[in-house]
């Protein structure tokens, strides 16, 4: 399959921040290509229907590994697609978002939208791990809701490692009415913030320069970040997968936020990979994103 990639620059609360917008065959922003400047005020003066976007949005094409190929199969082309927001791991230029990824996850049929957080590639503002950067989320989120050709009725957030702080967050921040978060994948996502302080003695100094301390000195924002804080508020079903071997998110997150979640009744499904860690081997990998759409994709 054929897609177009652009690096995104949008807005969230008063900064400009980063992302990448995967979009599959067949979708495609209206002659957006033939605008050199790339700029959304252009696209909006030809076709009304995005005017009330433009102001907070600014797009960059990027070449694709993929060559350029001429649609044969124009009959099944829907009319609204739908997007998974992957909210990237790591910490600022650490674990940034894995573009091998979104290649796989476009092939699937869905628009892939990845924030970079804020104080990222070129972005304004300063990465929180989980504080201020979850309105990236949120803004994104808001964003896909607008946009004519996106099926508001199937956004789905996928959190993976530390993104899972900032997925779940946007999960129970759009947790009713008809706009409300579709699905939500937690993969090797961290659950509890003070257990990866202990369980991480490598991030340690870090965490406590970006929370403003340690857990026995700063509680409170420690608990804030944790999914398990949070997770009572989540009403959309929830997919936990977690490799038995993680040396970096120990598999006992993905445990805590299952179990939790089930005794409150929750639609949540568990895939546990064995001997697999943070990232799992190649094949395994291929089949756990295979499971991961079957599941995005079932009813």
């Amino acid at each position: 399959m054929i897609f177009l990639l652009y690096q995104v620059t949008y807005s969230s609360d008063t900064l400009r921040v980063k992302a990448y917008l995967y979009l599959p065959q067949g979708c495609s922003l209206p002659d957006i290509t033939t605008y050199e400047t790339s700029h959304f005020d252009s696209v909006s003066s030809a076709f009304p229907k995005f005017a009330s976007i433009h102001t907070s949005l600014h797009l960059q094409p990027l070449a694709s590994h993929y060559p350029s190929a001429t649609m044969h199969d124009t009959d099944n082309i829907p009319e609204q697609w739908p997007v998974l927001i992957y909210c990237r791991g790591g910490l600022g230029s650490y674990g940034g978002v894995n573009t091998v990824w979104l290649e796989q996850f476009v092939h699937k049929g869905y628009i892939v939208f990845a924030p970079s957080y804020r104080g990222n590639e070129g972005g304004e503002g300063r990465d929180e791990y989980g504080g201020k950067d979850v309105e990236d989320v949120h803004a994104a989120y808001r964003l896909m809701q607008r946009l004519p050709f996106v099926d508001r009725t199937r956004i789905s957030l996928m959190g993976f490692s530390r993104g899972a702080i900032n997925a779940v967050h946007t999960a129970t921040a759009y947790n009713e009415g008809p706009d409300k978060v579709h699905k939500l994948v937690l993969w090797s996502g961290v659950a509890d913030v003070e257990r990866t302080y202990h369980e991480r003695t490598d991030l340690r100094r870090t965490l406590k320069r970006v929370l403003g301390g340690s857990p026995r000195t700063a509680p409170e924002a420690y608990l804030a970040r944790s999914p398990l804080s949070k997770a009572n508020k989540l009403s959309c079903p929830v997919l936990i997968m977690h490799g038995t071997s993680d040396t970096q998110v120990n598999y006992s997150h993905g445990t805590r936020m299952y179990h939790w979640l089930k005794r409150r009744g929750a639609d949540v499904t568990f895939h546990a990979y064995g001997g697999q860690d943070h990232h799992f081997h190649e094949k395994i990998h291929e089949s756990a994103v295979n499971n991961m759409f079957d599941w995005l994709a079932a009813p």
